[in-house]
């Protein structure tokens, strides 16, 4: 267990654990019982992409170079954090909505939550840790800024986040987004891409 709390502590979870509890919390005092119906909304779609935002924050260590040096098999452990850190994400909004009315069905949660971790764990790999947040964040804001093609299949991709369940183009692009992002992260590695295009850079030695 002690390796469990040391890579907790050098990926921030804490600090991300209390920005996702702090989140969820403040929404649910601000809506009180005039929650928005379940089954598709902008408000947990944005307490979900918050989470996600916090969740790409641990998603890199403190240090590359020494991450990269540890004798253990990152792989399944940058996989379990990315699936885990989205679980934890969505059972938190759900928790807090337990005491009012709800602002989403687990439905819902679940297939945002899976889409936006893999979009966190692809700003990971493509951009590292520092500009991870900014996937899931311009995705939320396209979608709610963008042009509305909502009828069309490309509008419905764009907005994938906030249409109610059962809709297949929502379903099939959270559910690519969550395969490509977790395992170019836990196959490649934080800054994957950057890395690779510093190395062509340099070409070889």
């Amino acid at each position: 267990m002690r390796w469990l709390m040391l890579y907790a502590r050098s990926r921030q979870v804490p600090a991300s654990l209390a920005a996702v509890l702090i989140t969820a919390v403040a929404v649910r005092a601000l809506t009180g019982d005039g929650g928005a119906a379940p089954g598709g909304s902008q408000l947990p779609a944005i307490v979900l992409t918050a989470g996600a935002m916090a969740l790409s924050v641990g998603l890199v260590g403190q240090d590359l170079d020494l991450d990269r040096g540890a004798a253990i098999r990152w792989t399944p452990r940058r996989a379990a954090h990315v699936l885990l850190g989205g679980a934890i994400v969505g059972a938190v909004l759900l928790a807090v909505q337990a005491v009012g009315r709800d602002l989403a069905t687990t439905a819902f949660v679940a297939r945002d939550c899976a889409g936006l971790a893999g979009l966190a764990a692809l700003g990971a790999a493509a951009a590292g840790g520092r500009h991870a947040w900014a996937f899931p964040f311009t995705w939320l804001a396209f979608a709610f800024l963008g042009p509305p093609q909502a009828s069309s299949v490309p509008g419905k991709v764009a907005t994938w986040m906030l249409l109610p369940t059962g809709t297949p183009a929502a379903t099939w692009t959270a559910l690519c987004l969550a395969v490509i992002g977790t395992t170019l992260y836990a196959l490649a590695g934080p800054d994957a891409l950057a890395r690779r295009h510093r190395g062509l850079r340099r070409g070889p030695s």
